[in-house]
């Protein structure tokens, strides 16, 4: 595999997005576990995305313009609603215990979360057709186009699992009223505006 892809994804990786505030927002409300599987989400996302750059339907999507408006407004939606979230707790600053739920049901849903984070961003799709072909050959095997598209999901879920063990270790700081209300507040202007970002987006 070129050095050159790695150093491009790992590059794109390591700038905060969508998925990277939503991983350490649910890493610092509800703890280590919800916050693995927002990543463990946000990976499967982007497999999916990826295979789908790869198979030729992602290209599909993105040139039938009303299906790639749509899937950009669902996304633009769901980031909204979470920032909206985050912005309303912020403002209320009221932060007693967290509502009882069982861990497994907690897990589904923060991978639930994370899942529709990354799935509903065609932003997605438009980088994986334009960064596969500058690598793999046109008449290369799936399998080789495969090899490439998943290795941004696996670096990109590593990195988030690091970001998840961090959160994790400055959770006790991170919770504190003050400075939970400023995270709130700041996590929830991120994403209303990776909202308005993505409204803004074209194939």
């Amino acid at each position: 595999m070129s050095g050159a892809f790695l150093l491009v994804v790992v590059a794109v990786v390591a700038v905060p997005g969508a998925d990277f505030v939503v991983t350490l927002r649910n890493t610092v409300v509800n703890g280590r576990g919800r916050g693995v599987a927002t990543a463990l989400g946000i990976g499967a996302a982007s497999l999916i995305q990826g295979t789908l750059a790869s198979i030729g339907v992602g290209a599909l999507i993105v040139r039938s313009q009303p299906l790639f408006t749509a899937l950009r407004w669902v996304g633009l939606a769901y980031l909204c609603y979470l920032g909206a979230q985050a912005l309303w707790s912020a403002w209320r600053g009221e932060y007693g215990p967290p509502p009882a739920t069982s861990p497994a049901r907690g897990r589904v849903r923060s991978f639930r979360e994370g899942f529709l984070t990354n799935i509903t961003n065609p932003k997605m799709l438009v980088f994986y057709l334009s960064l596969l072909p500058q690598f793999v050959g046109a008449h290369a095997a799936v399998g080789a186009w495969l090899v490439y598209a998943w290795t941004l999901p696996a670096i990109g879920t590593a990195w988030l699992l690091v970001v998840v063990l961090l959160g994790s270790a400055l959770r006790e700081k991170l919770l504190q009223p003050t400075v939970r209300r400023i995270t709130d507040a700041v996590s929830g202007l991120a994403l209303v505006g990776f909202g308005a970002r993505l409204a803004l987006q074209r194939p």
